[in-house]
């Protein structure tokens, strides 16, 4: 899977622009707050029709104008595809595969798969269980369609129904409403809570090679699933629920509010120590950098081929051991990274395959 170009106009600081990217390890460089940044949003959204950071397409068009454009052309099996974004102000975004108009997000995501890098993700394992989540979501919605339908599904179910809670203000005329509204999300609920728990096993099996590798084996790692509540028990507990959520005006149970641990133990003699809570920065980093890393291996696994590596600055927030580890994970990949400078990456083994400078909303190739 590789990236051959991407076009975009009145994105964010863009007025217009276009880069042809190699097949190889691909350099932005510039100042901090000239756009390097913007440009892996745009690839990110192409794959996933979603900002990494979470904006609306109101915030991405650039200011003054009414819409935006993406225009991104991949190749993967052998094959050629331009994937067409266009952001609009007060309407819906329109999606295009080769001129063909789109209409379901899942017709569309899982076409690019990309994995995206950045210093906030080395904070994943601090944060709270919302980033944790975001990040099963993200990647899973990648990875399978059908997970992305029953997310899409639940998501809106959930938001009517806190809507409808607040709403009823204690007329228990809309009672059978609601019990309508749970059957229908009880159902997209325990598909979500399958798949996310058939996740967390697969991720945790390559998760704990690649940890005891970058802890030069002084640690092991173990993930787990923590659902709120197991899919199997979810519509009885939501039922019996019912008189909280109401009194609350909130649903207080679902797979809205699940997380997933880290577990590192040092040796057999040493104790497991959830490091959400008790473990040390570095030990959080590190454990962060091996979610990461373990990213990609699945979606190698899953997808057959490489994703598209974007780091976005994170070399500079990694000491030179794992800077190294992650440089060698690259491998035949391709990765598009950002940077201030480049000088920072002639010392390692590193071919540089493009050079562009990132100069307030314009780009420069210097290779």
């Amino acid at each position: 899977m590789i990236i051959k170009s991407i076009e975009v106009a009145n994105f964010r600081n863009y007025e217009s622009m276009k880069i042809d990217f190699s097949s190889g390890t691909n350099i932005l460089y510039g100042d901090n707050a000239q756009g390097k940044t913007n440009i892996l949003e745009a690839i990110f959204m192409s794959a996933t029709t979603k900002s990494h950071k979470g904006s609306k397409d109101k915030e991405i068009i650039k200011f003054g104008s009414d819409e935006a454009h993406i225009r991104t052309v991949l190749e993967r099996d052998g094959a050629s595809y331009r994937l067409d974004m266009h952001l609009r102000k007060n309407k819906s975004k329109g999606i295009a595969i080769d001129g063909q108009r789109v209409k379901k997000a899942a017709d569309y995501v899982g076409l690019l798969n990309v994995v995206f890098f950045s210093p906030e993700d080395l904070s994943i394992v601090k944060r709270g269980p919302s980033e944790r989540r975001r990040f099963i979501d993200m990647e899973l919605c990648q990875l399978d369609e059908t997970y992305l339908y029953n997310l899409a599904r639940f998501n809106k179910l959930l938001v009517a129904r806190n809507k409808m809670l607040k709403d009823m203000a204690g007329n228990r005329d809309f009672m059978s409403f609601l019990e309508v509204q749970d059957a229908q999300m009880i159902k997209y609920g325990k598909e979500i809570i399958n798949s996310r728990a058939k996740f967390i096993k697969e991720l945790g099996e390559i998760i704990e090679p690649i940890h005891r590798k970058l802890t030069g084996g002084k640690e092991s790692l173990k993930i787990f699933y923590e659902p709120n509540v197991n899919a199997d028990e979810y519509e009885d507990k939501l039922k019996r629920q019912r008189e909280r959520d109401l009194f609350l005006k909130q649903t207080g149970i679902g797979p809205q509010k699940d997380d997933f641990s880290f577990i590192v133990k040092r040796s057999e003699q040493d104790e497991e120590i959830d490091i959400r809570k008790y473990g040390s920065q570095g030990q959080q980093r590190t454990a962060s950098l091996s979610l990461k890393l373990s990213e990609i291996e699945l979606v190698k696994k899953s997808k057959k081929e490489n994703p598209v590596l974007l780091l976005d600055d994170v070399l500079s927030e990694l000491d030179a051991n794992r800077q190294n580890y992650l440089l060698d994970t690259i491998g035949d990949i391709q990765t598009i990274i950002t940077c201030t400078g480049y000088d920072e990456f002639v010392n390692h083994r590193f071919e540089i395959n493009k050079l562009i400078r990132v100069v307030n909303g314009t780009v420069i190739s210097e290779n």
